[in-house]
C-alpha cells in the first residue's frame, strides 16, 4: 500500500512543493489549504486529494483527517508547513495581531498534531515534521512575534519527540534558512504608530535588505527534498538543516 502524506500550506511555496515532491516519488498526498477550490495545478495530480483546510478551524482540521483516511486508508506524514511571519515593532501590535501569529504558527499546528496522533498511534507508526526556520533558533530586531512563536514549535516539537516514541511515531523538525520563493507572501507587517522608533527602523531595515540578499537561499524544491529525506529516512533525529 501507498504511504500517505497530509500536508498543511499546500498551496504555496513549501507546502506545494513538497507536495509535488511526495506525488513525483509515488505517495498519496492529502493537500491541505485555506481555498482548495483555487488551486489549479495540484488538483491535475493523480493520488492528491485536496482538503480545505484552516489549521485554526477544529472542524475543519477533523474533516480533513477524515476524509484524508477515509480515501487513502493512512496517514503516515504529517507536515506541518502553514505559517507566515508577522514583522515590526511589537509596542505597536494589537491583541488580534499577537493572538492570530500564534492561533496559526502554533496552537493551529498543535491541534492539527494532535488529531492525527491517535491514527499513528493505532498505525503504531508515523512521523510528524514541523516547520521551524532560522527564526526558530536565533532571534533578532523586529521579529519578536514571529521568533517567539517559532521558538515554540521548536520546544513543543522536541518535548513531544520523546513523548511518543514509545508509539513508533517520529517528531522532527525542518529548519531552512532563507528559501527563494515569493517570501513577502507569507509575511505581515504591523504598522508602527510609535514615532520613538522611527529612527531605529529607518536605520535597521536597509541593513537588514542588504544582508538577507546576500544571504545563500535554497530554493523551495531544494527544502523539499531535506523534508522527504526526514520522512523516508527512518532515524529518530530530531533536526534537520
Amino acid at each position: 500500500m501507498k504511504n500517505t502524506v497530509l500536508i498543511t500550506g499546500a498551496s504555496s511555496g513549501l507546502g506545494k512543493a513538497s507536495a509535488k515532491l511526495f506525488q513525483q516519488n509515488g505517495w498519496n498526498v492529502i493537500a491541505a489549504m485555506r481555498s482548495p477550490e483555487n488551486e489549479k495545478e495540484l488538483n491535475l495530480l493523480e493520488n492528491v486529494l485536496l482538503v480545505k483546510l484552516d489549521v485554526t478551524n477544529p472542524q475543519q482540521i477533523q474533516e480533513a483527517m477524515t476524509k484524508g483516511t477515509e480515501t487513502f486508508g493512512s496517514i503516515d506524514v504529517l507536515l506541518n508547513s502553514a505559517g507566515y511571519g508577522l514583522m515590526g515593532v511589537f509596542e505597536s501590535s494589537n491583541p488580534e495581531q499577537i493572538q492570530k501569529q500564534f492561533e496559526v504558527n502554533v496552537f493551529g499546528l498543535m491541534n492539527v498534531t494532535k488529531a492525527v496522533l491517535p491514527i499513528m498511534r493505532t498505525q503504531k507508526k508515523g512521523t510528524i515534521i514541523n516547520i521551524s526556520s532560522f527564526g526558530g533558533i536565533t532571534a533578532g530586531p523586529f521579529a519578536s512575534l514571529y521568533n517567539s512563536s517559532k521558538f515554540a514549535v521548536e520546544g513543543f516539537s522536541e518535548a513531544l519527540h520523546f513523548e511518543v516514541s514509545a508509539f513508533g511515531i517520529d517528531v522532527k523538525i525542518v529548519e531552512p534558512g532563507s528559501i527563494a520563493t515569493n517570501f513577502r507572501s507569507g509575511i505581515e507587517m504591523i504598522q508602527n504608530t510609535i514615532e520613538e522608533y522611527n529612527t531605529e527602523l529607518a536605520a535597521f531595515i536597509p541593513k537588514f535588505t542588504k544582508r538577507t540578499e546576500h544571504l545563500p537561499k535554497a530554493s523551495a524544491e531544494e527544502v523539499a527534498k531535506t523534508i522527504f529525506v526526514a520522512a523516508t529516512d527512518q532515524l529518530s533525529k530530531l533536526r534537520y538543516v
